[in-house]
């Protein structure tokens, strides 16, 4: 099947809809769990969509059920994240976010659009069993999947399917493979305190500032040093905060980080080893490194079966060709890997690069993805949630 024939899957009333909607999202952006507009703009979809039992979960989070052949029927959870980034846009495009400094730079507009449009096609040929809708908030905080969890919106689900758009691949490609496909998340501080003084007279003073900076050039040799070569991992010190004028030395500095991994062994080497090398260079100058290590989400790694569900719905829809490997490992994070530490599930990315137009990243002030990646999406999902019902009821 090639693009065009998944475009014949949805009626020209439904996609102008869903394309509309999608535009309206990205007009409107909003920040995480501020997704007022955004839910209520949703919960009108949902019904549209002939969605049963639509609620609120979470503040501004949205589940709702899709029935399927058989009550008694396994029931597969879709997830779509709704949040904003803040971001001022530079698309220019004519549904450019009215909101200043805030702006769909990640495609959770087209997350959730394409969710939409999979409950549409579910309702029209349903799995065998319930397909849970899910449009989580406050994914780019990394809290609205373990927010949705706590609330019990994913009582009773057998497995869950997500996705994300991705501009590295061209429009009708996707990538669906097993192993690693996004890493861990967890940030540090480290507080480097010493003893002020005169700047003219630093033999008098302890100074932090010195000391921190050996931290921040320690830290780099964690990943190059400490792990084998090839193991994809990242230590980046994002800030570095110290000093109130020109003469004084001050009592402290402050640095800030991520830690990304995509192995569960290979993230808690990094959080050992970042402590280790902070207080040990720190002790060299005669200061204190004060490390603070804070947890945030688990790398995702799809499993070969699980996987299997969207690699067949792929082959289906577009064909052995359509398949890609990731171009690079993928250290950015992801809150669906607090589902997949509950339930079984895979997560894919799909293509939304027409080649020939100019390749904007996402979490950039230019990112635009085509939105004929949400048929694509909204195609793919249903068909991976239909396959793995039909999995888990066998």
């Amino acid at each position: 099947m090639t693009l065009h024939a998944i475009e014949t899957l949805f009626d020209p009333t439904l996609r102008a809809g869903l394309f509309d909607l999608r535009r309206d999202l990205h007009r409107h952006p909003e920040l995480a769990f501020q997704e007022v507009r955004t839910a209520a703009r949703l919960e009108a979809a949902l019904g549209a969509a002939g969605a049963d039992d639509v609620r609120r979960v979470a503040g501004t989070g949205l589940v709702a059920r899709v029935p399927g052949r058989h009550a008694d029927g396994p029931v597969v959870a879709l997830r779509g994240d709704i949040d904003a980034l803040p971001i001022h846009e530079e698309t220019g495009v004519a549904f450019a976010s009215a909101t200043a400094g805030v702006m769909h730079a990640c495609g959770h507009d087209v997350h959730a659009t394409w969710t939409i449009g999979a409950a549409h096609l579910l309702a029209r040929q349903p799995a065998v069993g319930e397909v849970r809708i899910l449009l989580q908030p406050a994914e780019e905080l990394g809290r609205g999947a373990l927010a949705l969890l706590e609330a019990g919106a994913l009582d009773g689900v057998r497995a869950i399917v997500g996705g994300h758009v991705d501009m590295r691949i061209a429009l009708g490609q996707v990538i669906a493979e097993p192993g690693p496909i996004a890493g861990s998340t967890d940030e540090f501080v480290i507080e480097v305190v010493g003893r002020g003084g005169h700047a003219a007279r630093p033999h008098e003073a302890r100074d932090p500032i010195v000391a921190a900076a050996g931290i921040v050039i320690g830290l780099q040799t964690i990943v190059a040093r400490r792990l084998a070569p090839g193991e994809p991992a990242v230590v980046t010190v994002a800030t570095f905060q110290a000093g109130t004028a020109e003469n004084v030395i001050p009592e402290r500095a402050r640095l800030t980080g991520t830690l990304r991994a995509v192995r569960p062994d290979t993230r808690l080497a990094l959080q050992a080893e970042l402590r280790r090398t902070a207080e040990a260079i720190a002790a060299a100058h005669d200061v204190e490194a004060r490390v603070d290590l804070r947890a945030g989400t688990p790398p995702i790694i799809n499993s070969g079966e699980t996987i299997g569900w969207a690699r067949t719905a792929v082959t289906m829809l577009l064909g052995q060709d359509a398949f890609r490997t990731l171009p690079t490992p993928n250290l950015g994070g992801e809150d669906f890997a607090f589902y997949l530490e509950r339930l079984p599930g895979c997560f894919i990315r799909i293509g939304a690069h027409e080649p020939g137009t100019e390749r904007t990243m996402a979490h950039t002030p230019r990112f635009l993805p085509d939105e004929r990646a949400i048929l694509i999406g909204a195609a793919v999902l249903a068909e991976t949630a239909r396959r793995a019902a039909a999995e888990l009821s066998s």
